[in-house]
């Protein structure tokens, strides 16, 4: 039987990259990366050896540290006739599986923005379960569900973050309220105003990765 010390471990170091280590599952869109028992993987966005780091945070200046213009670390709730949906902007990493796969619930530019009541509950549960940053979860006949079952892994979004799934844990972290700590996404492009995780901004930064 496993233990937590067995579980692999991802640190964000400060102005640094993220230091992963025992992680055996990590993929792009092109298939299986090479892992070693210890890796440092780039999260200022400049290294010209993607996913890994090359020391380039060090020669642009680059700060881990989150933004006071950040979105609100802030859960709100939509409660429903039979289910509620829990919501934390701001850790939303905008990947848009909710607006685009179930637009009558999940309404852009709208507000409320969530509306619980505009679909069947299977396909709010399912659409849910497509959020990579956690920052959806349901409560459903009293109770909520936030974690996914699944061995630790990494998979490196094409020119977006880092998908972490599995649980694999994360050090020296302060966790967004009701965040999942199973499975959340974590910047890479080096510009998210809530480092570690993904906010969305490597959309506006038009962050590119040829390689991954």
């Amino acid at each position: 039987m496993s233990s937590d010390k067995d579980k692999p471990a991802i640190t964000p170091t400060e102005n640094g990259p993220y230091m992963v280590k025992g992680l055996t599952a990590f993929s792009n869109r092109r298939g299986p990366v090479e892992t070693k028992p210890q890796m440092a993987l780039c999260r200022c966005g400049k290294s010209e050896n993607k996913p890994f780091c090359d020391g380039t945070h060090a020669s642009i200046g680059f700060s881990s540290a989150k933004l006071e213009e950040r979105v609100e670390n802030k859960r709100d709730e939509y409660a429903g006739d039979k289910i509620t949906i829990h919501d934390n902007r701001g850790i939303c990493a905008h990947a848009g599986r909710c607006s685009d796969g179930l637009p009558s619930v999940f309404k852009l530019k709208e507000e409320p923005w969530i509306n619980p009541d505009a679909a069947g509950t299977d396909d709010i549960i399912a659409t849910i379960r497509k959020c990579p940053s956690g920052s959806l979860s349901y409560t459903f006949k009293g109770l909520e569900h936030r974690d996914r079952e699944g061995g630790p892994s990494i998979f490196i979004a094409p020119n977006g973050p880092y998908v972490i799934t599995g649980g694999p844990e994360l050090t020296d972290t302060e966790w967004g309220e009701g965040a999942s700590t199973e499975h959340f996404t974590l910047c890479r492009c080096g510009a998210s105003r809530n480092k570690p995780f993904c906010d969305g901004t490597h959309w506006k930064e038009k962050f590119v990765d040829d390689k991954n």
